[in-house]
């Protein structure tokens, strides 16, 4: 693949090539019981689910939580999840998606908001790191926006990777608000943490398969 020669795709993990929201979901109300709040469904977790994440937790007690709060959210959170993720399984049709990208002669990476010391060997177990030009994940505190990141991701791609014909597929609004920031494109999908009314907010846009997502893509960007 010579330099900057295909449309690039950098996909979010956690809730879009990584279907885990039964995990998430189950580590939010485990969090959640260290305050004594009620569990939330998937449909709610969607309507309030928003970065950074204590943001987030303010919606659901009506005030940011403390540090100390915070912190104790947080180890059960990332404990439970660890316990409960192996269970979950990469998106349907992904690895069908990963391949025909990069035979087409497209390139792709990963950035994600999640330790990049667990992610790596989770991309790696589902046997497909060998498609990403990059595999990043998050090395500092948690519950920080994706923007500063997206930004230092595609500058590490600089040369091979042009922002203006890269394309972010996350589950997130805070994934356009970092592609926006980076001067890439991105496109939605509803089968993550945010609900379709919260995505179109976004103003991008919004899909229901991860199939559709790299059409969007492709078109975006051509």
């Amino acid at each position: 693949m010579g330099k900057q020669s295909g449309t690039h795709i950098v996909w979010d993990w956690n809730g879009t090539l990584f279907h885990d929201n039964d995990a998430v979901v189950g580590a939010t109300n485990a969090a959640f019981a260290e305050l004594g709040l009620e569990p939330i469904t998937l449909e709610q977790y969607r309507a309030l689910y928003c970065v950074p994440i204590p943001k987030f937790y303010e919606r659901l007690l009506g005030r940011l939580p403390t540090g100390a709060e915070w912190d104790a959210m947080d180890v059960v959170f990332h404990r439970y999840y660890t316990e409960h993720r192996t269970r979950c399984t990469l998106t349907e049709g992904a690895v069908d998606l990963l391949t025909g990208w990069t035979s087409a002669g497209h390139s792709q990476s990963i950035l994600s908001m999640y330790g990049h010391e667990d992610l790596v060997p989770l991309v790696q177990g589902f046997g497909i790191e060998s498609h990403f030009l990059r595999v990043d994940g998050r090395t500092g505190p948690s519950g920080g926006s994706k923007a500063a990141h997206m930004v230092r991701h595609l500058d590490l791609l600089a040369g091979t990777v042009n922002p203006a014909r890269t394309v972010v597929i996350g589950d997130a609004a805070d994934d356009a608000l970092a592609a926006r920031h980076a001067g890439a494109r991105a496109v939605l999908y509803t089968g993550g943490s945010h609900s379709r009314a919260g995505l179109e907010e976004a103003g991008v846009p919004v899909v229901d398969t991860l199939g559709e997502a790299v059409a969007e893509a492709h078109r975006l960007a051509e």
